[in-house]
């Protein structure tokens, strides 16, 4: 799948299923987490100033994700090894996952052509899928900005809480 432009993710549908190495040592599928809601965010880089960030505003946010049965998984290309840094660094308290081969990205569509100071070149965009408890893709956030994103995110959680007790 490498080098393709399939993107499977899609709002309304069956969110794409993966298995991933995860930072506390074991592989990790998406499946795993049925009957859960999940929150995967896509950032481009460990340690780097605006995915520190947004991991921070995840991090800070994770007991109120918790209390709308939401679980938080980020992914990168960074391998383990810097996953591990990063966690124990910030004190994450959610698993990082390693798509090195970006063949996840892919499937989401966030592995896209970028553009930097002129230079074109393949990389990671920044962004956020919330896949409900049937493992359906309920809504994204592409190319996001991080200030007041984890917000925006636990408010469409806490908003789809309140729309499934009403019906």
């Amino acid at each position: 799948m490498a080098g393709s432009k399939t993107k499977t993710a899609e709002v309304g549908k069956k969110a794409p299923n993966f298995t991933l190495d995860s930072s506390d040592g074991k592989p990790v599928s998406l499946s795993d987490y049925a009957g859960k809601k999940v929150i995967i965010f896509f950032y481009p880089k460990d340690m780097t100033t605006a995915c520190t960030q947004e991991a921070c505003d995840f991090r800070d946010a994770n007991e109120q994700f918790q209390e709308h049965n939401a679980v938080i998984i980020g992914i990168s290309n960074d391998d383990i090894g810097r996953h591990n840094k990063f966690i124990a660094k910030y004190e994450l308290p959610y698993v990082l996952l390693a798509d090195t081969d970006h063949r996840v990205c892919e499937q989401y569509g966030v592995w896209q052509l970028k553009k930097l100071y002129g230079r074109e070149y393949m990389g990671l965009v920044r962004s956020t899928f919330l896949i409900d408890e049937k493992g359906k893709l309920v809504q994204e956030w592409r190319n996001i900005r991080v200030k007041g994103h984890a917000d925006e995110v636990l408010a469409a959680v806490a908003e789809a809480v309140r729309t499934k007790r009403k019906s």
